[in-house]
């Protein structure tokens, strides 16, 4: 449930400085380095001498549900990192670590310049051209460079040096970093025209009024979380407010939440452990576990939670309610960290598993992946399925559901609920249930084969993967397209009917564009081919290699080719003729009637997979 429990109040801007110094006012771990540039820092300086409003900063106080990593806010001592913070900036970070640079720290402040160049700048006021109204009080404020001289003409001509007290006194140059210890430079500068104290004890104390006054007086309004509220509102609450930052993910989140709850335990470390043995699973560069995010990974592991905990329900009372099984945001970042040691092992398991199904498909590289969140939802129901998974009739039930995920479209959109069912479904299926909602729902129009064209589409790479799997060979060589042969051939989709012949003939790209002009070939045959009749390209292909036509036929039918009408070049029938054949393929992938339009009912019954042969159509 999401909780907020919040109030509002104003503090003293050096009571927070103070705090944050002292390690009581801290950073959740999660939160990105320091950002602030020279002409920032000035600026921000610029307001709070002017009283102006700099924004609201928000904490969460400590000791509650969430327990986020903390890290001193930069600058402050590094003996205060032992110290129990008492709350945690969540939004306000940058304005009271620019503060905290310029106004308590003696160091030199490192920062950056308009170019994005690193500099180092010690921040001072020009006390005349503060109390001068007809100035601008952002003209008053000037960073100098680290060893306090500024200088021109390559470093040979010294325009100001602030290197001493004395000069600082000399030219009322107020230290920024003395703002709220000021004392000890006062009677310094006291001292130092004590020759002419009168005149420059008031225009100190009109100062110090002015302009002093204003820092140490300033409230800086604060929104205070309890620490009542519940992490997945903490972590909602920051992401609303961190709108001018890089927006964190879930995985980001639960890192720093899980470090807070276990000295030494970091997530980050075991992920990318995890992730390189799952790369490693398979002896094939860039297959589809490559390109799977935490954030996949732990939606998965909602699943499995979440089932879990509708286990326990059941064995504890068969009657009872049962609770979600669900993957959204909120679930996933409240998984406690037990959950995570329990289940992350099996699932990392059911990723490889995954991944070998995957390329039982012939779906080798993670471009060709239809869609990457259909892995999500195949893993945990591999994961639960154990060695069940080597069964053929539950391989075949995968199967089915998988490719009706695919041309169905049904994984493009809001899918978190679909992935809930699509575990429940499938184990009860398996177990002899019902079939899956993702099966029912699915359905493929045949119209839809004339506007697939790019890679782009789901279903177009599911074309492409079925037709390898089906056994196409290449024209060329013969070979079939296995997962070596794949990336050493540098197998892709390419034009049956060549484009430039396609142009020639005055056909228009809507015609020859689509999966139905295409097919899986080698790099090499793509280009023997080339802009020629499909007539002369096979004469020359059996040419080339002196491979009879009947030969080269069979590879085309491998592809649901007609050879008599790709050798006529006759576009039409041939178009008419293999765009039956993909239907009847992908058919028998989702075990479903497609829709031809040839009614104004939409199939509903299965099909007869065994019987039907889609070369024969072609």
């Amino acid at each position: 449930m999401t909780r907020v429990e919040f109030d509002s109040t104003k503090k003293p801007l050096d009571d927070l400085l103070k705090r944050a110094r002292d390690g009581l006012l801290q950073l959740p771990d999660f939160q990105r380095g320091w950002v602030w540039d020279d002409d920032g820092l000035r600026g921000l300086l610029t307001s709070i001498s002017r009283s102006f409003p700099v924004g609201a900063i928000m904490t969460l106080q400590a000791g509650g549900e969430v327990r986020f990593k903390p890290r001193l806010v930069e600058g402050a001592p590094e003996e205060n990192a032992k110290i129990a913070p008492e709350a945690l900036i969540l939004d306000g970070q940058q304005r009271i670590t620019s503060l905290f640079q310029t106004t308590m720290r003696r160091g030199v402040v490192e920062t950056i310049n308009s170019k994005k160049q690193r500099i180092k700048r010690f921040f001072y006021i020009d006390m005349a051209k503060a109390l001068d109204d007809g100035v601008d009080r952002f003209e008053a404020i000037i960073g100098v460079p680290e060893n306090k001289k500024e200088t021109r003409n390559f470093g040979k001509e010294i325009v100001r040096d602030l290197s001493t007290e004395e000069e600082e006194y000399a030219q009322c140059m107020f230290p920024t970093n003395r703002i709220f210890d000021a004392d000890a430079w006062q009677m310094g500068f006291f001292k130092f025209w004590k020759d002419d104290l009168a005149d420059k004890s008031d225009f100190w104390f009109r100062f110090q009024n002015e302009v002093l006054a204003a820092f140490r007086q300033y409230q800086m309004p604060v929104i205070q979380l309890g620490n009542g509220t519940s992490r997945e509102a903490v972590c909602l609450v920051f992401e609303k407010v961190n709108t001018g930052g890089k927006k964190l993910d879930a995985f980001e989140l639960l890192t720093a939440i899980y470090a807070g709850e276990e000295e030494g335990f970091l997530l980050r470390e075991r992920w990318a452990e995890c992730a390189k043995r799952m790369s490693n699973s398979i002896a094939i560069r860039e297959h589809p576990l490559t390109r799977l995010q935490p954030t996949e990974f732990f939606q998965a592991l909602a699943l499995l939670h979440t089932l879990d905990r509708r286990k326990e329900v059941t064995a504890a009372n068969p009657d009872a309610e049962l609770p979600p099984v669900t993957c959204t945001r909120e679930t996933v970042l409240g998984i406690p960290l037990g959950a995570y040691k329990k289940h992350s092992s099996r699932l990392e398991e059911g990723f490889t598993k995954a991944g070998r199904f995957l390329f039982s498909q012939h779906i080798y590289w993670f471009k060709d992946v239809p869609y990457q969140s259909q892995i999500v939802p195949l893993a945990a129901i591999l994961a639960e399925l154990g060695d069940k998974w080597e069964f053929d009739a539950v391989r075949s039930k995968l199967a089915q559901w998988y490719w009706c995920g695919v041309f169905g479209e049904l994984y493009g959109g809001a899918i978190e609920t679909r992935f809930a069912k699509d575990l429940v479904d499938m184990l009860s299926w398996i177990s002899g249930g019902p079939e899956p909602t993702t099966v029912k729902d699915a359905a493929f129009r045949a119209e839809r084969l004339d506007t697939m064209t790019s890679r782009l589409s789901a279903a177009y790479k599911g074309v492409n993967a079925l037709l390898m799997k089906e056994g196409a060979r290449d024209f060329r060589s013969g070979q079939p397209f296995n997962q070596a042969s794949y990336f050493e051939e540098a197998v892709d989709i390419h034009h049956i009917f060549p484009r430039a012949w396609c142009d020639k003939s005055k056909l228009s790209p809507k015609q020859y564009d689509t999966i139905v002009n295409k097919t899986p070939l080698s790099y090499k045959t793509n280009r023997a081919i080339g802009g020629d009749a499909p007539s002369r390209y096979l004469a020359g292909l059996s040419k080339q290699g002196g491979a009879d036509e009947l030969a080269i036929n069979d590879h085309l039918r491998s592809h649901l080719i007609n050879p008599d009408l790709l050798r006529a070049d006759d576009f039409d029938n041939f178009i008419a003729a293999r765009r039956e054949a993909l239907l009847t393929l992908i058919e028998r992938a989702m075990g479903k009637v497609v829709y031809r339009g040839e009614s104004t009912d939409e199939p509903e019954g299965e099909i007869i997979v065994d019987e039907v042969d889609a070369r024969e159509l072609a």
